[in-house]
């Protein structure tokens, strides 16, 4: 895909423009030692262009989402048991996403295993309506059995790994045919799918999009929860001829975006050195090089 067409997905911004023209991220997600998943997906959302991003946390462990940052992003404390969210926790976060508008939802980053918090993935994916990216421990709640009858708009962030528990294979079925296994997951859960790895998918069980960027050095914890933001930034600002199509846009040009700032952060850095942050970092230049250059 050439550059050029990314600068048409993505509108001018006016001079007039305030902060709410450009999308709220609402991030679900940590627990106790998984703290910074959220922060990096936020992180990852502010330098997509989010005008807004909002960390929804358990409410015992706020305070470290709000002294660690980013200083930009907000935060919402939701209710938890022993540092995970609870199905009660879903009230309140559909209730803030209607109070303060906001275009998308992260929902997995540092969420955990505990049974507590698959229930609320299950009853939160239930009540709410915007688009959600599912990434981490929010996919891996469902593939143990938490998909509601009804749903929002989903955006799938799979590595190998939990694509391979949410169609019921082994990873090495999904390695074998990583388009095949992308497609598969897209048609039946009606989302758009990005299975991560090397030649990262994007695809809508219809049109795939292979990425020609991105490099081992992307192989570190905390890269997956700043494609998560990035995705879900770009969904507030994309613009394409219908719903689908704009989620599918976002994807792709998240996707190569992320890759594109991994590999200048790996010239920077190096591919051993580079960590999620470098990711963070390099976006700017990302931008830039896709065209992007006010």
């Amino acid at each position: 895909m050439k550059r050029p067409v990314f600068q048409s997905w993505l509108p001018p911004r006016p001079r007039a423009a305030h902060k709410n023209d450009f999308g709220h991220v609402l991030v679900i997600g940590g627990s106790r030692g998984l703290m910074g998943a959220p922060r990096l997906a936020a992180a990852g959302a502010l330098r997509a262009g989010a005008g807004l991003a909002t960390m929804a946390v358990p409410d015992s462990l706020e305070v470290v989402a709000a002294v660690g940052g980013p200083w930009e992003a907000m935060t919402l404390p939701l209710p938890d048991r022993r540092g995970a969210l609870t199905p009660r926790a879903a009230e309140p976060a559909r209730a803030f996403l209607r109070r303060r508008r906001a275009t998308s939802v992260v929902l997995g980053p540092g969420l955990s295993m505990a049974p507590s918090a698959a229930r609320f993935v299950e009853k939160f994916l239930a009540v709410v309506d915007v688009p959600v990216v599912l990434d981490a421990d929010g996919l891996n709640a469902v593939a143990a059995g938490a998909w509601p009858a009804r749903r929002p708009p989903l955006v799938l962030t799979p590595h190998a790994g939990e694509m391979a528990r949410l169609l019921g294979v082994t990873t090495a079925v999904v390695e074998k045919d990583r388009r095949g296994a992308a497609r598969a997951a897209a048609r039946r859960f009606g989302a758009v799918v990005v299975l991560k790895g090397w030649g990262t998918v994007v695809t809508d069980g219809k049109v795939d999009f292979v990425a020609g960027v991105g490099n081992p050095g992307l192989a570190t914890g905390g890269t997956g929860d700043v494609l998560a933001g990035v995705i879900g930034a770009l969904i507030g600002q994309a613009r394409g001829p219908a719903p689908a199509e704009t989620l599918r846009r976002a994807a792709v040009l998240g996707v190569w975006l992320h890759g594109r700032a991994g590999d200048r952060a790996a010239r920077a850095r190096g591919e051993i050195s580079l960590v999620a942050g470098d990711v963070v970092d390099a976006l700017p230049a990302a931008f830039a090089d896709a065209g992007f250059r006010r």
